[in-house]
């Protein structure tokens, strides 16, 4: 998966130790076309390099799985496939696909993985930027096959279909989450309950740091680097999607990297990045990528009407205003 699709990198991860005694193990890589970062703390002895080597080949096999970038991937090579027929995947994919068409039924197709054609014809997938910027004719030819109707998952066995020769899917804006999401669970599997994963600002924070909640910070949009609030996780998950860190000029207009399904176009709202906190980064990372298209005011409905974790960041003029659902107060860290 190719960075400039995840290039918003609006977290950062950090918190402060009140014991010498303890130690805070840290494993750092590239996956996905960004970073990650792995922390946890353990009473017990670790063999360090077990788990790295372990957390590098599971996000590998995600990558193979669910890159568009990598020509021989799952997915690569069910996009490429004219079968209409149900095509048998691996249960990880199927389980992707399931919550995708979850969340694409929750937003009322506000999230929608289908919506691979307009990506790549706007050059923010493996293609390049266009020469010139896509006309409305031909986002109309493209969007004849998108809409999250036009696949079908099953779980058992695991296989997902396609309605027409030509649907297509993109999965970079939950593949992150459900790439945190496994490193957790490994953790887990190995005993390790307290740890903080992060791939590319999604991340899962399981269990306490020093007997104290893990605290992340959301990062302003203002300034490079600067934190915008800090927040307190405890077995909870966070994703932040925004869209002015990954965008192209054509002719001095500001074109985001965010596209709306239903339209085919970019974007246009104030909305500058938003944040969702949920029990697992799979659904964080959908959910914020289907409230940065909605924009502040639907998307604000829409998270007040599903009592949704969300901090909102809005463009007001030369500014920004930031809000939050009564939801997501509680997890505010105060003095930290």
């Amino acid at each position: 998966m190719k960075k400039t699709l995840l290039i918003f990198v609006l977290t950062f991860a950090f918190s402060c130790t009140n014991s010498i005694d303890n130690v805070v193990h840290s494993i750092n890589g590239e996956t996905m076309g960004t970073t990650f970062s792995v922390k946890f703390t353990t009473a017990e002895q670790v063999d360090i390099p077990k788990i790295e080597t372990a957390i590098n080949n599971l996000l590998q096999d995600v990558n193979q799985q669910m890159s568009t970038y990598i020509p021989n991937s799952e997915l690569s090579l069910f996009n490429k496939s004219t079968d209409t027929n149900w095509i048998n995947v691996s249960q990880d994919l199927a389980l992707v696909f399931n919550e995708a068409l979850l969340i694409s039924e929750l937003s009322q197709g506000k999230f929608d993985i289908t919506i691979a054609p307009i990506v790549n014809l706007w050059g923010f997938g493996p293609q390049n930027k266009p020469e010139t910027i896509p006309t409305q004719k031909e986002i109309d030819a493209l969007r004849n096959f998108v809409g999250y109707k036009n696949i079908n998952v099953r779980l058992s066995p695991p296989s997902i279909k396609k309605h027409h020769p030509k649907v297509t899917c993109d999965l970079s804006a939950i593949a992150k989450g459900f790439g945190v999401d496994k490193v957790s669970e490994y953790l887990k599997s190995k005993g390790i309950y307290n740890h903080l994963v992060e791939i590319g600002g999604e991340l899962r924070a399981s269990g306490k740091k020093m007997n104290n909640n893990w605290i992340v910070g959301i990062a302003s949009p203002s300034q490079s680097g600067s934190i915008e609030e800090k927040i307190s996780l405890n077995n909870l998950s966070m994703a932040t999607s925004g869209d002015y860190w990954n965008y192209f000029e054509e002719n001095g207009v500001r074109y985001s990297h965010t596209l709306d399904p239903q339209t085919g176009k970019p974007i246009t709202h104030n909305l500058a990045s938003v944040t969702v906190v949920a029990e697992n980064c799979m659904l964080s990372d959908a959910l914020a990528t289907a409230i940065d298209v909605m924009g502040p005011k639907l998307g604000y409905n829409f998270a007040i009407k599903n009592e949704l974790k969300v901090y909102y960041i809005v463009k007001e003029e030369n500014k920004f205003r930031s809000f939050q659902t009564a939801q997501f107060e509680n997890l505010l860290s105060k003095g930290n």
